[in-house]
């Protein structure tokens, strides 16, 4: 998440202005998708879109993203250079974004020109953590209990209002457990804004620890007019803010997987979405739901609909974002999805044990193409589809990921 302020606008080539503005006309194969980033969401992203026929064009700091193998241009610039987001308006039919990391004034000066989808309204609620907190409340969605603070004095306000154990995160900046810290006591306030990097008068959340049953996540497609299709809801598990594995179906009673995607659809449908958003939940020990993140995007959380769905989460988003139809959404079966880290220091990428790990019939390797490896580096996933059962899926992509190993 990155915090939007004012951005320069620029003027476009002309044939960039006749797609200004939100046609309605799908785009049709050969098309140019335009992506705000180049990172492995993208890179999929990119392989769905070039097998229906579309070209790609991606924005990223580096030349050699992993999405660059997959590009027919990247456009190299950070993500609040004007000069490099005007040239992508360019050259592109329609735009979307894999991350919410995209200074909000690059998404607003693109829709001047060209169609974004999800566009600059999801995207600024979600990369603040405060505004998205304020418009869950509004649609009077559960979420943890949570308070503003901004100093010292509000945030010891804060935490007697509600207790400890405590989370406080930076309104922007954060993802993968990162921008935020655990408070475990009345001691732990102490110096607690500086440990995140903030001076006093810099907002934050405070955040109560929800003591969950389960951590879910609903995957929810919204097309350009205004259907919905819902994944069936993913059980998941994080390490330290990252997410390690998701398995589908998430075993709990059909009244809350009803409820999640019921909720998934209606938080898209709020943010006038085009795409695919995420809605990461805590099934709480009463049997109700809290919402704890929104991602306008596709999800780390829907990577096994790669393999586990009649369509992928990201030929779902392109279906979306071109105006198609929305595909199927229904699982196969059964299945299971098993992040691979990185660890260690920082060197060169080498993945070892390939063979092994495959030796499961059912398993299925992504490896995203990054040049360097490091400790919890996010290198690739795999998927176990096909299983009897959702335990069995689970076990099989554990052993499977356990052969693997960065040399």
């Amino acid at each position: 998440m990155t915090e939007p302020d004012r951005f320069p606008r620029a003027a476009l080539p002309s044939v960039a202005s006749t797609r200004a503005g939100g046609a309605r006309a799908p785009l049709l194969p050969g098309a140019a998708i335009g992506i705000l980033g180049g990172g492995q969401l993208g890179r999929m992203l990119g392989f769905a879109a070039r097998a229906m026929g579309y070209r790609i064009v991606v924005l990223d700091p580096d030349s050699a993203c992993p999405a660059a193998a997959i590009a027919d241009r990247v456009v190299v610039g950070a993500y609040d250079d004007a000069a490099a987001a005007m040239e992508l308006a360019g050259l592109a039919d329609v735009v979307t974004y894999e991350l919410e990391h995209v200074h909000a004034g690059v998404v607003g000066a693109l829709e001047a020109h060209v169609p974004v989808r999800p566009g600059l309204v999801a995207l600024r609620l979600t990369q603040d953590r405060l505004a998205e907190r304020r418009f869950i409340a509004g649609l009077g969605i559960a979420t943890a209990p949570w308070r503003e603070a901004s100093d010292d004095e509000s945030l010891l306000a804060a935490a007697r209002e509600l207790g400890f154990p405590l989370r406080l995160k930076t309104p922007f900046g954060g993802y993968d457990g990162r921008s935020q810290v655990r408070i475990a006591d009345a001691a732990g306030l102490s110096g607690a804004l500086g440990r995140l990097g903030l001076t006093a008068g810099t907002a934050l959340l405070v955040e109560a620890e929800v003591d969950f049953a389960m951590e879910l996540s609903v995957v929810v497609a919204r097309g350009l007019d205004g259907g919905t299709a819902a994944y069936p809801v993913g059980r998941n598990l994080h390490d330290a803010g990252i997410l390690v594995e998701s398995v589908v179906p998430a075993g709990v009673p059909a009244e809350v997987a009803t409820a999640a995607e019921a909720l998934g659809a209606r938080i898209a449908e709020a943010l006038d979405a085009v795409g695919v958003v995420t809605v990461e939940l805590f099934l709480l020990r009463n049997g109700t739901l809290a919402v704890n993140e929104l991602a306008p995007r596709v999800h780390n959380s829907g990577h096994w609909t790669i393999e586990g769905a009649r369509t992928s989460q990201f030929e779902q988003h392109v279906r979306a974002i071109c105006g198609l139809p929305l595909g199927d959404p229904t699982a196969y079966g059964p299945t299971a999805m098993v992040n691979l880290l990185g660890s260690g220091e920082p060197r060169e990428a080498s993945l070892v044990g390939a063979a092994d790990a495959l030796a499961d019939p059912l398993a299925h390797l992504h490896v995203y193409a990054k040049r360097t490896v490091f400790e919890r580096r996010k290198m690739g996933h795999l998927t176990v589809a096909g299983a009897t059962t959702p335990d069995e899926a689970l076990v099989r992509a554990r052993a499977a990921a356990a052969r693997l190993r960065w040399r």
